[in-house]
């Protein structure tokens, strides 16, 4: 595999690093900067914002540009908006740093599968594409604990400054490996982006991934003051406990993809959705005890993201039956979906801390999920009864 790989994959990780290392910041910054948990909550949400904007309205403004300079482009974008994080004098700066992020981060995943898929021959693509992504697996079981435990203990700011620096080493290592030749896809046109936005089964399969994203996110944008203020954990233990998480994710993601490869998405989907509402239905109860609380959040993450891979197969499925002249804008809006489910759930979360109790978001977002569930259902249902029309015809 070409070098200019891990600088792809460098970049994915100081990208997941600084997106999901909010949630065990929230009750930090929230004290340091005198606001309500629901308000720190909101970094969360409006970065995820930004991605969703990022991801289909920045990738076609740049459609046409070259891919190295746009890609050199973004990470110095990033770069600026965690040193204005690090330096950000107040709430609305601090706010600010995470929208220029979230853009930064939308395009980056929309663009980076193209560029590690043209640095490799065809018989590889997916292995390039899979060692880019490893960087933001990575992020979820190294980066996420070990920022917040340096946000602990050095202060919030200077989380953002070890993540300016990683983007910094991921926009030099770009600049040097990667070619300027990257082959150009042809974008697509406003037709085909808009009939991938209007046709019904996709828009489908988006509320499914926005309602079965958004309900983990409802419970784990509050999870670190879970638990401090439920479970009774100390600064240092909720570091170690989100790098528990962040491994029994990474375990899930790689057995969610298995599971869909074998049993299909909808089969797959179905019986993950299914452990992950019986597991924020048990975390509401179980908050409340030390060591019932961690083998909760260990089994949690391993359902919490491994709906991930086979929600994109999904939707480059139906994509390739119902629009395969758009199949890249598909999956690209997809992400976009996401980060709307990111930023759905951590806004119920925040109206829920506010006016409920903390344990009150799990079995909410658990109620997100059995929507997800309803319409996985549904849309299985409406694929068997194509098939069969096909099968007639």
């Amino acid at each position: 595999m070409p070098i200019a790989l891990y600088a792809l994959m460098l970049s994915a990780f100081a990208i997941g690093t600084t997106e999901f290392v909010i949630v065990g910041l929230v009750p930090t910054i929230a004290q340091d900067l005198s606001v309500s948990l629901p308000s720190a909550g909101l970094l969360v949400s409006l970065y995820a914002a930004g991605v969703a904007v990022g991801a289909p309205v920045l990738t076609a403004l740049t459609g046409r540009m070259n891919r190295k300079l746009v890609l050199l482009g973004l990470m110095a974008l990033f770069i600026a908006g965690n040193l204005l994080a690090w330096q950000a004098p107040g709430y609305g700066s601090l706010i600010t740093a995470r929208i220029l992020t979230g853009l930064a981060h939308g395009v980056f995943f929309s663009i980076g599968s193209t560029i590690a898929t043209s640095l490799v021959s065809k018989d590889k693509e997916a292995s390039a594409i899979a060692i880019m992504f490893t960087g933001l697996t990575v992020a979820l079981v190294t980066g996420v604990p070990l920022g917040t435990w340096i946000g602990q203990n050095f202060g919030w700011r200077a989380t953002f400054l070890v993540v300016s620096a990683l983007g910094a080493l991921a926009l030099i290592g770009s600049a040097l490996l990667v070619p300027s030749n990257l082959k150009q896809s042809v974008p697509a046109t406003l037709g085909q982006q808009f009939k991938v936005l209007t046709h019904p089964r996709l828009l489908l399969v988006y509320l499914i991934t926005i309602l079965g994203y958004g309900g983990t996110f409802t419970a784990f944008t509050y999870l670190a003051p879970i638990l401090q203020d439920v479970s009774g954990f100390g600064n240092n233990a909720v570091s170690l406990i989100m790098l528990v998480y962040g491994v029994s994710v990474a375990v899930g993601n790689i057995y969610g993809g298995k599971l869909a490869d074998r049993m299909g998405p909808i089969r797959a989907l179905t019986l993950i959705f299914s452990g992950l509402v019986a597991i924020l239905l048990v975390l509401t109860l179980s908050s409340t005890h030390p060591v019932a609380a961690v083998l909760t959040v260990l089994i949690w993450g391993a359902f919490a993201f491994g709906n991930v891979p086979g929600l994109q197969v999904y939707v480059v499925q139906q994509a390739e039956r119902f629009v395969p002249e758009a199949v890249d804008v598909a999956s690209g809006l997809n992400i976009a979906a996401f980060n709307i489910g990111i930023a759905l759930g951590s806004v119920v979360g925040g109206y829920v801390v506010e006016g409920m109790a903390l344990t009150d978001t799990a079995w909410i977002g658990a109620g997100f999920v059995v929507l997800a569930l309803g319409l996985t259902r549904l849309s299985g249902s409406l694929d068997r009864r194509g098939n069969a029309a096909m099968a007639r015809a």
